[in-house]
């Protein structure tokens, strides 16, 4: 299904994208990045820290590490300001690099087991459908943060892929 060379990339292009937003949400006063702009989670900074609390969360339990410093019900108010955000975006990128730069084919077979806090219960599930859905997940919310940065008068960087610069 998926591939050692696809997380690679996959954990480049996210990279990419999240050093991209840096100065859009920058540049937001605070009034503005905490707007609820009807968003699933509200305003760009709700939205910006569950994403960053996914992406901890779904690591600790790829790479065994950390996982968010928050439960289910704080996933939207992981960091309390921009620069807190920032720093722990940043670690997040590069640990995400490096799991992928070590994940070997066999680190993508079999199930992943784990509880899950937003269903109540345990789940099994196939690690390369985790893995996928990891990088769905991103997609996903990054799409609705470009959608309300633009909506702030923002230009957002390009999202595709096949844009995405060569390392």
């Amino acid at each position: 299904m998926i591939s050692p060379e696809y997380c690679q990339t996959m954990t480049r292009y996210n990279q990419w994208q999240n050093n991209g937003l840096r100065g859009h949400i920058e540049a937001l006063d605070e009034d503005a990045l905490c707007l609820d702009r009807g968003a699933f989670f509200g305003s760009i900074f709700e939205t910006v820290n569950h994403l960053l609390w996914g992406d901890l969360l779904w690591m600790s339990r790829f790479d065994g590490g950390a996982g968010p410093s928050v439960d289910v019900e704080g996933n939207t108010r992981l960091t309390a300001n921009k620069a807190e955000w920032d720093r722990l975006r940043s670690n997040a990128d590069g640990r995400m690099i490096e799991w992928a730069a070590q994940i070997k084919p066999a680190d993508l077979t079999g199930d992943l087991t784990w509880y899950s806090g937003m269903s109540g219960r345990e789940l099994t599930e196939p690690k390369a459908l985790c893995v996928t859905h990891f990088f769905n997940h991103q997609t996903h919310h990054r799409g609705q943060i470009h959608a309300m940065l633009t909506a702030a008068g923002q230009t957002p960087q390009p999202t595709d892929l096949p844009f995405m610069p060569e390392s």
